[in-house]
């Protein structure tokens, strides 16, 4: 029996609620009460969805929105974004680590890309600290020995999480000594239909084996980004993965599955109840909205605020 049917409200209930408070809070605007009332999830806006995808919001439209929802972070922002957080009373739960291009392709796992990964994620790091950012985002990165040339062959993943360890070793103490957490990524490789919805390549596509690994480095500063989405695509079993990970777990995201959208009825994660068990383990992190929209983003980021503010 779900948490949901001992309760006797359903998930379909759940999200028809959640749909009521987004067409309520579109139909009055900024003087609707903030959507995350309860504020026990510390719920952040993934900017690249909003910024890069579909209307295209700019930095002061998320932050206007964040506000209104009850959103305290606006996410993977650059450091020349942070005072405008700031003005708004937000913060950037997790900066990115400062690579070009696709900063997911060039990661840890390869001796050859070390010096400039430690060198910019360094960087960041040094960022984030002074302007009390918490979290720096890193990657394996992807498995063939030149990363973005799949016919140089790929690197066995016992080699590369070695290499990962090594790398992270190296720069674990530095961020200790900032007080930032470096949060390592696992991404899914099945999905192959748009570039941010999948990673065919991505070395660290289980879970399990990434967690462990970094456990291998020995660090309370160097952390498991659970992506719910990408976990339920990799691996599934998604609240008994929590469970499993919850010593290494440093930030999470969502997304609904299939397709990487909205967090409603047409996909199959049920967020409600695993948001309960992110309270139950003791989670005190932020949790990142990263679902694509298909429709009106603001609805949808109302609806999403909604289902995950239990």
């Amino acid at each position: 029996m779900t948490p949901s049917a001992r309760t006797g409200i359903n998930r379909r209930d759940l999200f028809a609620a959640a749909a009521g408070a987004a067409v309520a809070g579109a139909a009055t605007g900024a003087a609707a009460a903030p959507v995350a009332s309860k504020g026990r999830i510390k719920q952040s806006i993934v900017s690249w969805c909003f910024g890069m995808m579909g209307d295209k919001w700019s930095i002061e439209k998320q932050c206007q929105v964040a506000g209104d929802l009850g959103c305290v972070s606006i996410e993977l922002t650059e450091p020349k974004d942070w005072p405008l957080l700031k003005k708004h009373g937000l913060t950037c739960a997790i900066a990115p680590n400062g690579m070009p291009g696709q900063p997911f392709v060039k990661g840890f796992n390869n001796p050859k890309y070390h010096d400039e990964v430690i060198t910019r994620t360094t960087a960041m790091i040094d960022a984030a600290a002074a302007a009390g950012v918490p979290a720096v985002i890193a990657f394996t990165g992807f498995k063939w020995r030149d990363a973005e040339d799949p016919t140089s062959g790929a690197m066995p993943d016992e080699e590369a999480f070695e290499n990962c360890v090594t790398g992270l070793k190296k720069i674990a103490g530095h961020a200790e000594n900032q007080g930032v957490t470096i949060c390592l990524e696992h991404l899914n490789t099945r999905d192959d239909t748009h570039p941010m919805k999948g990673h065919p390549g991505y070395q660290g596509d289980d879970v399990d084996a990434v967690a462990a690994m970094l456990r291998r480095v020995g660090s309370e500063r160097v952390k498991l980004l659970f992506d719910i989405y990408h976990v339920q695509i990799m691996n599934g079993d998604v609240i008994r993965r929590i469970d499993a990970c919850r010593d290494i777990i440093g930030h999470i995201h969502t997304a609904g599955n299939p397709g990487r959208g909205e967090l409603d009825d047409t996909q199959e994660i049920n967020y409600p109840p695993i948001m309960r068990k992110l309270l139950e383990i003791g989670y005190e992190g932020y949790v990142g909205q990263e679902f694509i929209p298909t429709g009106d983003p603001l609805a949808g980021l109302r609806q999403a605020v909604a289902l995950c503010d239990v």
